[in-house]
C-alpha cells in the first residue's frame, strides 16, 4: 500500500469538510495542535544538546509527563541496569530520541573484546549480589561472584560521581570514540541524577591531547 502523501491528505480533508461544514472549528483546532508539534519536533532538532538536557529535566520535575514522538536518535545514554527512574523520563526525551545502553553499574570498562563480561554481570548480578557497587570495600577479600567482582572493580577508582568521570576517561580508550572527540565530531557528557534528592547534574571533562615525551 502507498504511503499517503500531504496533498492527498488536505484533498480528503476537504472534500470532508465540504460535506460536513460543521466540522470546521473542530479541524481547525487539531490542525493548530498539528503546527505547535511540528514547530516543536523541529526546534529540537536544532536545539543544544547541553541545553535540551537541561530543559528535559525541568520539564521532568515540572510536569512529569512524556510526549510521544518517533524521531532518529540523537544522544546514547550509558545507565545502570537497576535505575529507580527511565533516563528518557528523567530527561523528558522523546521515545526514539534517545539510544539507551544499560548495564551493571553503568560502568564503561577500557577497551578489551575479552576482559570484561557485562552479559555475565548482568546475569550474576540480580540472582546473587544486588547492589554489589554499593556494598564494595576498598581491600574487600575475594568472593564468589565470578563476573560481579571484577565488572566493579572498573569503578573503585572513584564513586558516586567521580565513578561517571572514571567511565567517561575510559570511553576514550576506544579508538573509535578518541577519533570522533578528537575531530569535534563527538562531544562526551557525565551526568548524576540523585532519585532521592531529585537533583541532577551534567558536567564535562576537558578532554587534552599532547605530544609524548621520553625520558631517559
Amino acid at each position: 500500500m502507498l504511503t499517503e502523501t500531504y496533498e492527498d491528505a488536505l484533498k480528503k480533508l476537504g472534500g470532508l469538510l465540504s460535506k460536513k461544514s460543521d466540522l470546521g472549528k473542530v479541524a481547525a483546532s487539531k490542525i493548530k495542535k498539528l503546527t505547535v508539534e511540528l514547530e516543536e519536533l523541529d526546534s529540537n532538532k536544532s536545539s543544544d544538546a547541553v541545553e535540551r538536557i537541561k530543559s528535559g529535566f525541568i520539564h521532568f520535575k515540572t510536569h512529569k509527563y512524556l510526549y510521544v514522538y518517533f524521531l532518529v536518535p540523537f544522544w546514547c545514554l550509558l545507565v545502570r541496569s537497576d535505575s529507580r527512574v527511565s533516563p528518557t523520563q528523567i530527561l523528558n526525551f522523546k521515545p526514539g530520541e534517545a539510544f539507551v545502553v544499560r548495564n551493571i553499574a553503568n560502568m564503561v570498562p577500557p577497551f578489551d573484546k575479552t576482559q570484561h563480561s557485562g552479559v555475565g554481570a548482568a546475569l550474576e548480578f540480580p540472582v546473587t549480589a544486588l547492589n554489589g557497587l554499593m556494598s564494595i570495600e576498598d581491600d574487600a577479600a575475594p568472593s564468589k561472584n565470578v563476573f560481579i567482582d571484577n565488572w566493579v572493580q572498573i569503578g573503585t577508582p572513584a564513586k558516586n560521581m567521580e565513578a561517571v568521570n572514571v567511565s567517561l576517561g575510559n570511553l576514550l580508550s576506544y579508538p573509535f570514540v578518541k577519533e570522533r572527540v578528537v575531530k569535534n565530531k563527538l562531544a562526551l557528557r557525565g551526568a548524576h541524577y540523585d532519585f532521592v534528592k531529585g537533583t541532577f547534574d551534567l558536567w564535562e571533562l576537558d578532554f587534552k591531547t599532547t605530544p609524548a615525551f621520553s625520558f631517559s
